[in-house]
């Protein structure tokens, strides 16, 4: 299972790829103003940070777009800034059309707000790189979000689909687990739900424990190795 970051902030990205071997790399508008600067600034700052890597970037359209020809145009156009960039559209008809006519042209594109089974069947068929279902937001609304994801996993798994699922929206590292389970091809988390996932209060008590031991010993100082 593949790790990407979802986040549009240059430090978290460096320190991800160069520290957790972080496999690629998700944005959305709302990553975007976080960062506080402009859309192109951003992903332009992420090719420049990513490149000679084959780190997959997805870079979501204006979200105000809504003709085919529109979104096809605004995928080309960040498309020609990076080999890295993976061109995210909404799953709706024009959206669909747009990623079939881009990944006709050899443009990589992940259908992102995917939220039914058959939306994800319909992504697929378009020859999409990757598919986005959401789950937390679903979970938000009492709905199962993990046998939504064991769903549509099993649909690919019927018809030989090539898309990559990629788990969206997840916060907590319980989930990064389930989806695991799940056989999602990728997980993507903001920067500080994989830093939790790190930890346990358990290991916190081990090094203790161990510390505790290793200092009782005639030479168990760091000072003595």
């Amino acid at each position: 299972m593949k790790y990407f970051l979802d986040s549009a902030i240059i430090g978290e990205i460096c320190y991800a790829v160069e520290n957790w071997g972080i496999d690629g790399v998700t944005t959305n508008p709302r990553h975007i103003r976080t960062s506080g600067k402009p859309f192109f600034s951003v992903i332009k700052e992420i090719a420049a940070a990513l490149k000679g890597t084959n780190l997959p970037v997805s870079a979501e359209i204006n979200p105000h777009l809504d003709t085919v020809s529109s979104m096809a145009d605004a995928g080309r156009r960040i498309a020609s800034l990076s080999e890295n960039f993976v061109i995210k559209v909404p799953c709706t008809e024009q959206g669909l059309i747009a990623a079939r006519k881009l990944t006709a042209e050899g443009i990589r594109c992940n259908v992102t707000l995917v939220f039914t089974p058959s939306q994800a069947i319909a992504a697929a068929r378009t020859g999409a790189s990757f598919v986005s279902p959401f789950s937390s937001w679903k979970e938000a609304n009492g709905e199962d979000g993990v046998e939504y994801i064991k769903t549509i996993k099993n649909i690919y798994g019927n018809y030989g689909y090539k898309s990559q699922i990629i788990a969206a929206a997840i916060r907590d590292g319980a989930k990064i687990t389930a989806f695991a389970q799940a056989g999602v091809d990728v997980v993507t988390c903001a920067f500080d739900v994989y830093k939790d996932s790190f930890y346990s209060p358990y290991t916190d008590f081990g090094i203790k424990f161990f510390s505790d031991a290793w200092d009782a010993t005639e030479e168990g100082t760091i000072e003595d190795m």
